[in-house]
């Protein structure tokens, strides 16, 4: 018998034993029914305990406007002990009632996200096409942009250099949550932001993310039904072929997600809603290889529904980053469509 002391040798033995236990395996409408109601009551579980609801509080902190919009950075109470930092960006003219998208950063930061920064940020920004959110508003989309936690302002900065993700993570484990619940229940709460707003049509409302955002931006998707879409760049893969054997930030982790589902089942709880996934070929932390089977997977899904028309992709020759060669003409049809 060889034997074996090398953990990392060790886990690879173990992953092909992870079986999921709520794997969608629907051949009927109402197969799929009846599992999406058990594996989103799951998820819910996984992604731990969430706040409690508070009124909503607003506060107006800065304001900046260009030829195209109006940028104002605002605070939104998510809880009884915090409020969410993030950035409005309104499109010239105001609209009435336009559509709008919550623009989720990744481990950047906030700043190449909305075109401020140092010069390296900013480089990072122009190349790898960070700054949807104010590319968005020029395109006459309402966005906003928050701060993730863990993040810029909300980080502990003696604690971590570049982001508060280790403390996070560690209290929100000890405490029974997650990053990614606890960045979830921020993201619902500027839902209800923007459904209050004039400038924004309520029903038509996305997510759109990248990396650790497109993290958020998957898992939110799945749980907040009021999305009408959703866009997710640098992350759809399959968690045993990303997360479980290439090293990630701790915050990507949901405890016990493998016993239960893949990244294909969280993405088929999105459908039949328009969902475009964006991945670099070149991405050295998302597998190109696992991205495109994971994505014919999830074709499978959306058949049942008949709806593989409201699913797309964009694997562009690229590095870990955005791309908008296809998400004007996938949101101006999406957004355009009735609901399904």
């Amino acid at each position: 018998m060889n034997r074996n002391n090398d953990l990392v040798q060790y886990f690879a033995m173990q992953q092909p034993n992870l079986l999921q236990k709520l794997a969608w395996q629907a051949t009927t409408l109402d197969e799929d029914r009846a599992w999406r109601n058990k594996f989103r009551r799951r998820l819910r579980r996984l992604v731990g305990r969430m706040p409690r609801q508070v009124p909503l509080q607003v506060e107006y902190a800065e304001e900046m406007e260009t030829d195209a919009f109006i940028r104002r950075k605002i605070y939104i109470q998510s809880e009884a002990y915090y409020w969410v930092p993030a950035y409005l960006f309104l499109p010239k003219p105001l609209p009435q009632s336009a559509p709008a998208l919550v623009c989720l950063h990744g481990h950047s930061g906030i700043y190449p996200y909305i075109r401020e920064g140092n010069e390296a940020e900013l480089a990072k920004s122009r190349t790898l096409e960070l700054d949807y959110a104010p590319y968005f508003a020029e395109q006459g989309y309402v966005t906003i942009a928050p701060i993730q936690r863990g993040w810029n302002e909300t980080a502990n900065s003696v604690d971590d250099k570049e982001s508060g993700c280790q403390r996070m993570v560690t209290n929100s484990f000890l405490s029974g949550m997650t990053p990614i619940g606890l960045r979830c229940w921020d993201a619902s709460r500027l839902l209800d932001f923007l459904q209050t707003q004039a400038t924004v049509d309520p029903k038509r409302i996305g997510v759109a993310g990248l990396s650790g955002g497109g993290t958020v931006a998957l898992f939110w998707a799945a749980l907040e039904r009021r999305l009408r879409l959703a866009i997710i760049a640098g992350y759809y893969c399959t968690f045993a072929d990303s997360i479980y054997a290439i090293r990630h930030c701790i915050c990507n982790v949901v405890p016990n997600m493998l016993e239960w589902g893949e990244m294909r089942d969280i993405a088929a709880l999105i459908a039949p809603r328009p969902l475009l996934i964006i991945n670099g070929k070149k991405d050295p932390i998302f597998p190109i290889a696992a991205s495109r089977r994971a994505y014919a997977e999830l074709e499978m899904v959306y058949d049942l529904f008949n709806a593989r028309e409201m699913l797309e992709k964009d694997f562009f020759d690229g590095p870990h980053a955005w791309s908008n060669r296809k998400t004007l003409p996938f949101l101006k049809q999406n957004f355009r469509r009735p609901n399904k």
